[in-house]
């Protein structure tokens, strides 16, 4: 079992109003990895610059990730920076500098071609295509993306779209992207153009999973101390692919559990600065946090006569 990742790897300076953090371990594919090794295999395809930290490639060697894709490259790694209002609800951008980024594109090795699972993180709808066309015969492939890609490379997102088995949005993309401010109605639009599965995520109001012939809602966990949203997204999509690798299948029941796990770990990722959380929570936290969401989602029959 193993996943890979294709994204970014990023230093992040990030301003909340509980504190900020300057240059820490950011990027799609950090925060992917640290979520999805607890419970599969991970393989890292991205690349840096020469002046990215030591410690922070250590930290993912540590944690049993498969950095072998991770390339260095002459020049600076993708910085971002931004900062959260008082309801931490988005990121307003203060910077973005791409640097080495610009220039990645993604050479898969051999074995890398042969990846069973495949996660797409947010970068050009392009890049992930180039991606697809190199692997071989992938099990499951997710894919996830961002307004920018949407509005200005929507015919390529879409081609990506239709290739993979799930696509992650979050509410305010779906909309975007289908031309409809009504979620379940774009999430239809976009079912009706090919997509076959479309994960929404709505931050602390959970998460909906389309397909053609099924619906399921997955509550969100109600956090109290929800510290920093970076790469909560990220989070929920390690947890969720990294699930469905281990459980070897994604039929209706395997999804609705790894909507689950990445809630969870989605949770878990809040409650500090950078991917801190990830690399530190035990088995048990994950299982404890899922316990209390399967609770939020269970009802029993509701008698009406």
């Amino acid at each position: 079992m193993s996943v890979l990742v294709v994204g970014s790897v990023a230093l992040d300076s990030v301003r909340t109003p509980n504190g900020s953090v300057e240059e820490a371990l950011g990027g799609s594919a950090s925060y992917f990895s640290l979520s999805a090794r607890h419970f599969t295999d991970v393989q890292i395809v991205a690349v840096v610059g020469e002046d990215f930290p030591p410690q922070s490639r250590e930290l993912l060697v540590a944690k049993g990730i498969d950095v072998g894709g991770l390339s260095t490259q002459p020049g600076r790694t993708f910085r971002w920076t931004g900062e959260y209002g008082a309801d931490l609800s988005y990121a307003k951008t203060l910077a973005t500098e791409l640097n080495v980024f610009a220039a990645f594109h993604p050479a898969l090795t051999p074995a890398q071609r042969k990846a069973e699972t495949v996660f797409l993180a947010n970068i050009d709808p392009e890049l992930q295509l180039e991606v697809l066309d190199q692997v071989e015969s992938p099990r499951f492939v997710a894919c996830d993306t961002m307004n920018y890609w949407i509005t200005s490379k929507r015919e390529a997102l879409l081609k990506v779209m239709r290739r993979a088995d799930v696509c992650l949005l979050n509410d305010e993309e779906a909309r975007l992207l289908s031309g409809d401010a009504q979620v379940p109605r774009a999430a239809r639009l976009l079912l009706d153009q090919g997509v076959k599965r479309l994960l929404v995520k709505k931050g602390e109001h959970g998460a909906m999973l389309f397909g053609h012939d099924e619906r399921f809602f997955c509550p969100a966990y109600p956090h109290e101390k929800l510290v920093d949203p970076t790469g909560a997204g990220d989070a929920f999509a390690g947890g969720f692919v990294g699930y469905i690798d281990s459980a070897r299948t994604h039929g209706a029941l395997p999804l609705r559990q790894a909507m689950i796990c990445g809630t969870a770990l989605a949770s878990l990722c809040v409650e500090a600065f950078s991917p801190r959380r990830l690399a530190e929570i035990t088995r048990e936290e994950i299982a404890e946090r899922v316990k209390v969401i399967r609770t939020l989602a269970h009802m029993p029959d509701v008698a009406l006569d």
